[in-house]
């Protein structure tokens, strides 16, 4: 199994998915880490560049919705195709909807070490913490 994890230095988890500027990839075999890989994130900063950050919302819509957000999800979601869980410490409602929908579960955790929260994950003791959602 592949899990996701934002990051911004490989050891740590992220507290925003927008803003991290990296995943780190862990493969779960038996129960134990046998590979990580870090992967480079397209967030906040890249979109900001590209003049796509700044949505246009009509009212109906809450943040992180609607075809610019869902694009941007999407984009994000290229790098951590072959992942089955993303693991944050904070993400805007629609990325977790958008990942949902590309088969990836996300986890919102208060476990801050990569590791640890990948270890907890895999023996099924993560609590997912969505009441964090924004």
């Amino acid at each position: 199994m592949k899990i996701a994890a934002i990051t911004d230095d490989g050891k740590t988890i992220s507290q925003h998915f927008g803003r991290a500027p990296y995943y780190i990839v862990v493969t779960i075999e038996d129960g134990k880490i046998t590979h990580s890989e870090m992967r480079d994130k397209l967030g906040h900063a890249q979109f900001q560049v590209e003049g796509k950050d700044d949505e246009q919302h009509d009212g109906k819509q809450p943040h992180g919705y609607g075809p610019a957000a869902e694009d941007r999800h999407n984009r994000m979601a290229e790098a951590i195709g072959d992942c089955e869980v993303l693991l944050c410490r904070g993400m805007g409602m629609g990325a977790f909807e958008s990942m949902k929908a590309r088969n990836i579960f996300p986890v919102v955790t208060d476990i801050v070490n990569v590791e640890e929260a990948v270890l907890v994950y895999a023996n099924g003791q993560i609590v997912n913490h969505v009441e964090k959602l924004h």
